[in-house]
């Protein structure tokens, strides 16, 4: 396994498989891996002759310094983990002046629309700190396949735009979601949940999942009015949002039409520790 921490040193090692038409997949992070994490770089191990994998905590996309200042960083674990998972992996672990230079700031992105839906309207500048952090990752790794887990499949839709806007030759395919085995959505944020509130938050899914079985009989506003009223009547989770949309705009649906895909996203606070999920729903 090669460690790089400075973009040169990746470009040299990069350099060298394409010289051997090697096909390169990647894996953008910010670290404290876990099993959903290693889902994405299984399945790019699976396809691609080598692995990049980055983990750099992307102070852009945060709104929030104390959220920021809390994320976990095991970088020595991670790299522990990675090394056992395979050698045909290249870890990029930069600092922030790598990335941008002497100004760590945003670029302003306009996607479309999708960049003002949930998340959106709740962590102002998020997208264009996501933006900006995996198109210059893009333009540093210059990979042929980028995984990304379909938990953020906000970010997801929003990468898929980045690519088609920005005309960048890069293939991204999306990941199921990895779950434990009572239905939480894996996520680094997991970490900090203390021993009730990790008990406690297998009822996000097991919420989606009741959505889903009334999505097929009931109206959008009666689904939603039932899982705002679950949340209030639960003691250590605290809704923040739940909405039905479409798949592709991302945009809040009032009435269901056959042709369309729909999905349920939530964002929950247990603490404060800020929990998303989401689920097919057709």
């Amino acid at each position: 396994m090669i460690i790089c921490h400075k973009k040169e040193d990746l470009r040299r090692a990069i350099d060298g498989l394409r010289r051997e038409n090697q096909t390169l997949g990647f894996v953008p992070t910010m670290g404290a891996l876990h099993d959903g994490h290693l889902s994405l770089i299984r399945k790019g191990l699976e396809e691609n002759s080598r692995m990049v994998v980055s983990i750099f905590v992307n102070p852009t996309q945060f709104d929030n310094t104390i959220d920021l200042e809390k994320y976990p960083r095991s970088l020595e674990k991670d790299l522990e983990l990675l090394q056992s998972l395979s050698k045909d992996i290249i870890v990029y672990a930069p600092v922030a002046d790598d990335i941008y230079g002497n100004a760590v700031v945003s670029e302003h992105f306009d996607f479309s629309g999708l960049e003002n839906q949930m998340e959106g309207r709740f962590r102002k500048g998020h997208f264009d700190g996501v933006g900006t952090v995996v198109k210059r990752l893009f333009e540093i790794v210059q990979p042929d396949i980028a995984y990304f887990g379909k938990k953020d499949f906000q970010q997801f839709r929003i990468i898929q735009e980045l690519i088609k806007k920005h005309q960048i030759p890069v293939q991204v395919k999306g990941v199921e979601i990895f779950r434990d085995k009572d239905g939480l959505a894996l996520s680094s944020r997991n970490e900090r949940l203390s021993k009730a509130q990790r008990e406690a938050a297998p009822f996000i899914y097991k919420t989606l999942k009741a959505a889903r079985k009334r999505f097929g009989t009931e109206s959008v506003n009666k689904i939603t009015e039932w899982v705002e009223k679950q949340f209030a009547q639960h003691d250590l989770l605290t809704l923040e949002y739940f909405t039905i949309a479409d798949e592709v705009s991302l945009k809040t649906v009032r009435r269901k039409t056959k042709t369309k895909s729909y999905r349920a996203f939530i964002a929950v606070f247990a603490g404060d520790i800020r929990l998303i999920d989401n689920i097919a729903l057709n």
